[in-house]
Order: structure tokens, then sequence, then C-alpha cells
């Protein structure tokens, strides 16, 4: 089909349906008490509970974007523009685990859930905020450890059920330079992450579902054999690397909300997080 003939259909679906909404005023009164009954209806106790001003958690994703591997993940293709065809479309193509992202327990597993098999339950989740800044500050290979834990659990008490850890490391700031990677002479990455003994220790002590970090990666970035992701993700548990504001955030009672995409078979992908306080 030709671009004239693709943008012409495209506009006389825009207006077809807009023509149906003005005449159609009862309708559309009708569509937004059947949306509002259905949040009504659909609302789980975890929802109920969410209150406050949301933050996003979320960094912008460009194709700049600093990656694991070093190479460009995220690319855009602009097709349709409005000078020319009087509406906007991209074309994106992406590695799942890049910008702001959550890895899905198959990115780990061999049969492990996909990213579409989340189950939703598991994505409003009580956040607790593990702080490590003073010490990553002085060691960029710095981890949350089983000890870490510990002093959270001290001060605050017992983790909240079926809540997402997230470590604190203060690494975002560094998104833009370039020390987000921290890279040496040899390639090899500088930045902090979960110690395998503190994913095991929420495996076995509470009822996590999940874990976050603001770097690039669950594992610190000198990790050889990536031992944290390997425990953590094969118990259907998910992740979340790239993370953002979370210095806006208490150490403990806010709620968040993770954006996963929903494709099917996928190990993980960019996602909208949000957080509530």
């Amino acid at each position: 089909m030709c671009d004239i003939c693709v943008t012409n259909a495209v506009k006389n679906r825009m207006l077809s349906r807009r023509d149906l909404f003005r005449r159609s005023a009862g309708g559309a009164a009708a569509l937004a008490a059947v949306s509002t009954g259905a949040m009504t209806l659909g609302a789980s106790p975890a929802r109920a509970q969410i209150s406050g001003a949301p933050v996003d958690l979320t960094h912008e994703l460009h194709e700049g974007f600093p990656t694991f591997f070093g190479e460009q993940q995220f690319f855009v293709e602009n097709v349709f523009n409005y000078a020319e065809h009087m509406f906007n479309l991209n074309v994106i193509r992406v590695n799942e685990h890049t910008g702001t992202h959550v890895d899905a327990p198959l990115h780990f597993s061999e049969d492990g859930q996909s990213v579409a098999e989340i189950p939703v339950t598991n994505l409003v989740a009580p956040l607790a905020i593990v702080d490590i800044r003073a010490k990553a500050a002085e060691d960029a290979d710095a981890q949350v450890t089983p000890d870490d834990l510990r002093a959270w659990i001290a001060q605050h008490g017992p983790l909240p059920e079926a809540c997402c850890v997230a470590m604190l490391s203060g690494w975002a700031d560094h998104l833009e330079t370039e020390r987000f990677r921290n890279a040496d002479g040899d390639g090899t990455m500088h930045f902090p992450g979960f110690h395998v003994e503190a994913a095991q220790m929420l495996l076995e002590e509470s009822s996590a579902v999940g874990i976050a970090v603001d770097t690039l990666s669950l594992d610190h970035g000198p990790s050889p054999d990536f031992a944290t992701h390997y425990a953590w993700l094969p118990e259907n548990r998910w992740g979340i690397e790239c993370v953002a504001n979370l210095d806006r955030l208490p150490a403990t009672g806010a709620t968040l909300v993770l954006g996963a995409p929903k494709h099917r078979g996928g190990s993980g992908g960019p996602a909208r997080v949000l957080a509530f306080a």
C-alpha cells in the first residue's frame, strides 16, 4: 500500500471515530461508567492501599543510553512525521535489557516465567530501600550484603510481605558519564550490586518477589559468573536494573508498581516503574 493511501486511511479512521463520539455523548458517558465500574471491581487489595504522589523510577530511554555490553541497544526510525503525513509514527528496535528494564525469571533459567507470565499480583509490591551510598562512594564494587539487610531490619522492622528490595547506591547520578559503566583498561566494569548471599538470604528468610538496582546489573560490575542472577531469577523472582530516583523515597512505606511489558516469550524488557509514597 502506498504512503498516501496509508495516511488517508488512518486519517479517515480517526475522523470517523471522532464523529461517532460527537454523535453519541450518551455512549461516551456509558463507556466512562463501565470503565469506572471495571476499575472498582478489578481493584486488588494491593492497589487499594496505594496512596500518595507518584515518583517516576524510570530513566528516559534514548539511543545513547549506556548498556552492559557498551554498544547501542535502542534504535529509532521515524517512518511517518506530522509535517508530511499529519501524524507521527516511529519504528523502534531494542534489546530487551536496555534502559530501566525488568529481568524476567526466563532471563537466567531454562523454563522460568517469561515477562508475560509474571503474575500481575507480583507487579505491585511494597518497597524496601537499602541505602549503601556511603560505602559505594568509597568502593565502586560495593555490594548489598546480608549485614546490610540485617541492619535495615533492625532499624525498620521485618521486610514487608511480597516486597521489592531495592539497592540505593547513588549510581544513577553517573548515568550521563563514563562512570556509570566504569570500565577499566581491561574492560571490566566496576559498579555496585547485590551479593549472592544477600539474594539467598531473601529467598530463605523473606517472601520478596523482586530486587532492584540503580546500576546496569543485579550483580556488581566485576562479577565473573552472574551468581546473583542465577540464584534469584530461576526462583521465579524478577529484577529491575537502571532504576532512577530512589533517593526521593523513604526507606520503607512506598509501594512500587512495575509496568512490565507483555510480549510472549520475553526474557525482560524496558519498563515504566513508578512508586507511591
